[in-house]
C-alpha cells in the first residue's frame, strides 16, 4: 500500500519562499502538516506567505537571508532546528535567471547565478545531511529544462542547472545506502518572477529564443509544486535520484 503524502509532525525548509513555486511549495507542505521554514532575501514576501499559512492553521518560521551569502545556508539550517527541533525534507527552490550575450554578460551576474543557484544547493544540503540521515527525510532540488537543452543566451543559467542536475545524482548514488532519498524537479517556464529577467533580451535572435518555449505554453506553478512537495513527502519512498521534468513537452526531443 501506498504512504500517504502526509508531513504531520514533520518539518521542511524551503528556499525562495516569497514568491512563485517557493511560495507554493511550502504552503502546500504546511497544508500537508508541516512545520515549514520559508527562506528568502524579500522579507516582505516571506511574512505574506508565513501569513497565509498561518491562518490556514499552520506553522512558518521566516528566514530573510541571501544565500548568495556561504554562511547563510548553514544559517537557515541552524535556525530551523533551533526553532523546531528537526528536519524532514530540504527543498531548493530559490534560483536566478540573468539572460544576456555572452559578451555583455558580467563577472557580477555570472558570480550570482553560481551562487544562488549551484553554490547555495549544495551549502544547505551539506548543512542538512545529519539532520536528514536523522529523520529519514528528503532533499528536493529545483532544476530546469534548461539542464537538458541548450538555450541561446542562458549559458550561465544553463550550466548551474545542469550542475544541479548531476549533483543530485551524484549526492544520491553517495547516499544510496542510507536512509535518505534526493530527487530533482525540472520544470520549464512559469509565470514566475524569474520571467522579469527576459527583458534583457529584447536585442537578440527572436527565433533562438523562440525555441526555448513549448506550443502549449507555460507551466502551472501549482503543478510543479505539487511535484515538488511530493518528492519531499514518504510518499515518494521509492524515488532516488529522479528528476522530474515538468516543462509541457520542451525536451520530449
Amino acid at each position: 500500500m501506498l504512504q500517504p503524502a502526509d508531513m504531520s509532525g514533520k518539518v521542511a525548509l524551503v528556499t525562495g519562499a516569497a514568491a512563485g513555486l517557493g511560495r507554493a511549495s511550502a504552503e502546500r507542505l504546511a497544508a500537508l502538516g508541516a512545520k515549514v521554514a520559508l527562506v528568502d532575501v524579500v522579507e516582505q514576501g516571506l511574512e505574506e506567505a508565513a501569513s497565509t499559512i498561518r491562518e490556514a492553521g499552520g506553522e512558518a518560521l521566516v528566514l530573510p537571508l541571501d544565500l548568495s551569502v556561504r554562511s547563510n545556508c548553514a544559517k537557515a539550517v541552524d535556525d530551523t532546528l533551533a526553532a523546531f527541533g528537526r528536519l524532514d525534507a530540504l527543498c531548493n527552490v530559490a534560483g536566478v535567471m540573468k539572460p544576456g550575450p555572452t559578451p555583455e554578460f558580467s563577472d557580477e551576474a555570472w558570480d550570482l547565478t553560481m551562487k544562488v543557484n549551484l553554490e547555495a544547493p549544495f551549502f544547505l544540503i551539506r548543512a542538512a545531511l545529519p539532520h536528514l540521515l536523522e529523520s529519514h527525510g528528503a532533499i528536493v532540488n529545483v532544476t530546469s529544462c534548461a539542464a537538458f537543452q541548450g538555450q541561446a543566451y542562458f549559458a550561465a543559467y544553463c550550466a548551474t542547472k545542469s550542475g544541479l542536475t548531476n549533483m543530485t545524482k551524484a549526492l544520491a548514488m553517495e547516499y544510496m545506502k542510507a536512509p535518505i532519498r534526493i530527487n530533482a524537479v525540472a520544470p520549464g517556464g512559469m509565470m514566475t518572477g524569474l520571467v522579469g529577467g527576459m527583458a534583457a533580451l529584447a536585442e537578440c535572435d527572436r527565433e533562438l529564443i523562440g525555441r526555448i518555449g513549448s506550443p502549449r505554453g507555460l507551466c502551472e506553478i501549482e503543478d510543479v509544486a505539487e511535484t515538488v512537495v511530493f518528492l519531499a513527502t514518504p510518499a515518494a519512498r521509492s524515488y532516488h535520484g529522479a528528476c522530474i521534468n515538468i516543462d509541457a513537452g520542451v525536451t520530449a526531443d
